[in-house]
């Protein structure tokens, strides 16, 4: 019995942190916290649940959204009364090129309501500021961003009928499911007949996420054609990668080769270049040597020739001497 309370208590405090979001509008749902609800609890989703029964809310009749892109528009909220088309186009255009902005006024006075729609050039810009804009400032002000609800979800009721999402605790008619306020997990049973009765979707029990993950807004669904059109593109991209890839490789193989070429002749030249500056060093080694070798044979016949003339000068004058020493004694005879 213990471990059976333990379980449960385990399996309760793990969805304290799980949350899911409406996929569809329900005006009774959305004022339920859990999703689970099957009355409404204040008069305001009786109004929003009469309008959705008997199809008087047109999300498209409205004149002001014809030509909006619904999958490249942003919902902003919470703005300041004293921000400006100017402004918020301003601080709306970091996350990517504004196609249209409509800050939307009181008919009459012309006032701000605090609430504007941004349509981007493509749904990457759209993406990137639905991420990166959520609770960002602007004059003062903490806004929220969301995807626009009033054509992209089904069964969309404006707060003005009882209906939208999110609101103040003051007023006591906040509504559940959206990015801001999202369901919590239920923590009792799921009366999923009554659900089913009412049309209301149930609860996705184990797909729940986590309340710190961000939701994804709806995709565009593309046709046979468009996937088919993206698949070819895609096929081109590819062969044009690979041609690219190609080309490059060629080229990367061509420069090495280039390079290996202009390195061998550089090889090439520098090994001549040495053996003729080797043969260069023997020359003149030989021609060192043999020079000091002709003047070593010069400085000998010099000195062999300057003793010969020595010899013969001694020779001479002994030869004179005698010549000398007789014509003396001849004479004195």
């Amino acid at each position: 019995m213990n471990t059976m309370n333990r379980s449960k208590d385990n399996n309760n405090s793990s969805k304290l942190n799980s949350v899911f979001y409406a996929q569809t509008y329900h005006p009774i749902q959305a004022g339920s916290i859990d999703g689970t609800d099957i009355l409404p609890h204040d008069n305001a989703v009786y109004r929003a649940l009469l309008c959705s029964s008997a199809g008087l809310y047109d999300p498209f009749g409205d004149p002001n959204v014809i030509g909006e892109d619904p999958y490249c528009t942003l919902f902003v909220g919470h703005l300041s009364h004293f921000t400006t088309e100017d402004t918020l186009h301003k601080a709306m255009s970091k996350y990517g090129t504004v196609k249209n902005l409509r800050l939307v006024r009181h008919i009459v006075t012309g006032a701000s309501r605090g609430y504007a729609f941004v349509e981007y050039e493509s749904e990457r810009d759209m993406q990137r500021a639905y991420e990166k804009a959520h609770h960002s400032i602007i004059d003062d002000s903490e806004i929220i961003v969301d995807y626009n609800r009033q054509q992209l979800m089904p069964g969309w009721i404006p707060r003005r009928l009882g209906g939208g999402l999110g609101g103040k605790k003051e007023s006591g008619q906040l509504r559940f499911g959206g990015r801001e306020r999202p369901f919590r997990a239920p923590l009792r049973p799921i009366p999923l007949d009554d659900l089913k009765r009412l049309g209301i979707p149930p609860p996705p029990e184990g797909n729940y996420v986590s309340r710190f993950e961000i939701p994804s807004p709806p995709r565009r669904k593309r046709s046979y054609a468009d996937r088919e059109d993206t698949n070819s593109r895609s096929r081109r991209r590819s062969s044009s990668r690979d041609h690219t890839y190609d080309e490059r490789r060629s080229i990367d193989a061509e420069g090495r080769s280039q390079k290996r070429h202009r390195d061998d002749r550089t090889y090439y030249h520098d090994e001549r270049e040495r053996r003729s500056n080797s043969r260069d060093h023997r020359y003149d080694d030989r021609e060192d040597n043999s020079r000091k070798s002709r003047d070593s044979q010069s400085h000998r016949h010099d000195r062999s020739s300057t003793s010969l003339d020595h010899h013969h000068r001694s020779d001479t004058r002994r030869s004179s001497d005698r010549e000398h020493r007789s014509h003396k004694r001849h004479k004195h005879e």
